[in-house]
């Protein structure tokens, strides 16, 4: 990159940005991209226009942006950008303050969660697994029916050890693991927060089935879950293989962990109406987390009441 002239305020931030922060070209090059989008919307004469922004300007950049069409996160993007290059020109020009400070990009619509239809779900875990069936069938079993039956995470799946392992010689203990003869698997999800989830029969059953031919880890370790070279499984894996499970199970919809995390909160809290306990089996830090479940919840009781009411139904 080229010295920037002394005047350059963009070039000279931009040349900060990768020599101090080492930010990478493709992230420099997004900056340059957004800091011209606000010189171009601010129709600015030269360099040295950028301290006549005002609080009302960022504001009025941030509604045409909305207005052309472009999307909450992208314009939240570029506001934080934009806050950033005023405060580190405020260090080198007398600012009145900075003119992105309290800007803020259009709420983002709220998107529900994909959650399968109960008898999706049913069909997705019944597909049959065959007598003869190879280890690698019996393992993909038991972490799917583990996945719907205790709305882990595919990390927090992928990470589980088949019991707890102290932490010794330098090694970490077991971030989670399986306690069969409790029903319980023990998970670690974010913040670090530990949570012990109750173990369904049906997965219960899958899972002593894998056990029963799993063989060593070749690393030794007591990775619950493995590949067919015995190393533990990773979440691209877990991700991979319920996509063919779900397509070979005729499953109409595309189904990823995530899915069946999603699938267990909507379908438990459809039965039981316990948004506290749904909150705790998730891990969720705050309930308003959860509650975007009773909007599922409440489409799924719309679609009952369309169908069968006598005063729903259209002449």
């Amino acid at each position: 990159m080229d010295t920037p002239a002394a005047d350059d305020w963009t070039g000279r931030y931009l040349a900060e940005l990768k020599t101090q922060r080492q930010l990478s070209d493709h992230t420099i090059a997004a900056y340059r991209r957004d800091l011209a989008e606000l010189a171009r919307l601010a129709s600015l004469p030269n360099q040295a226009g950028w301290t006549a922004l005002t609080h009302f300007d960022i504001r009025r950049f941030a509604a045409k942006l909305h207005a052309e069409g472009q999307s909450a996160a992208s314009i939240a993007r570029k506001l934080s950008g934009w806050r950033g290059f005023f405060d580190w020109l405020s260090r080198e020009l007398p600012l009145a303050a900075n003119p992105a400070d309290g800007v803020r990009a259009p709420r983002r619509p709220k998107r529900l969660p994909k959650a399968l239809a109960v008898d999706d779900a049913v069909q997705l875990m019944e597909k049959t697994t065959p007598g003869n069936a190879e280890p690698a069938e019996l393992c993909d079993r038991a972490m799917f029916e583990l996945l719907y039956s205790s709305g882990l995470r595919v990390s927090e799946l992928a990470g589980l050890d088949v019991h707890h392992v102290p932490a010794r010689d330098g090694q970490p203990a077991s971030l989670g693991w399986l306690e069969l003869e409790a029903q319980e698997v023990v998970v670690t999800g974010k913040g670090n927060k530990m949570r012990r989830v109750p173990v369904g029969a049906p997965a219960r059953a899958a899972l002593a089935a894998w056990l029963a031919v799993r063989p060593p880890a070749c690393d030794g370790s007591a990775a619950l879950f493995l590949t067919t070279r015995a190393t533990r499984i990773s979440p691209r894996v877990v991700q991979y293989r319920l996509k063919v499970h779900a397509r070979k199970a005729g499953v109409p919809v595309h189904v990823h962990p995530h899915v069946l995390r999603h699938s267990f909160a909507s379908h438990l809290l459809q039965s039981s109406g316990d948004l506290r306990a749904v909150q705790e089996l998730l891990g969720h830090a705050s309930i308003t987390s959860t509650q975007i479940y009773t909007s599922l919840d409440f489409q799924h009781l719309a679609a009952v009441y369309d169908k069968a009411h006598p005063r729903a139904r259209r002449k």
